[in-house]
């Protein structure tokens, strides 16, 4: 749990190209759903942001108003 932590900050506060969960109450609202839909996900180029966009219908609804607000359009 605290390996998959690091990493999600890791990749949120690496991305530079998608900003995605720039609080904590962000990235609160999507640890669950990373941990269960985006693990082996390497951070970084926004595949985090990518992948979870690819769940979208599966995520919860405070996920998924996260990504949807930090998602390309």
């Amino acid at each position: 749990m605290r390996i998959t932590l690091s990493i999600l900050l890791f990749a949120i506060g690496s991305s530079t190209t998608v900003a995605i969960a720039q609080t904590a109450a962000e990235r609160a609202a999507c640890m669950a759903d990373f941990q269960k839909y985006c693990t082996g996900i390497e951070p970084g180029g926004g595949r985090i942001i990518e992948c979870l966009s690819k769940q979208l219908d599966k995520l919860t609804p405070e996920c998924k108003k996260v990504v949807e607000a930090h998602a390309p359009k």
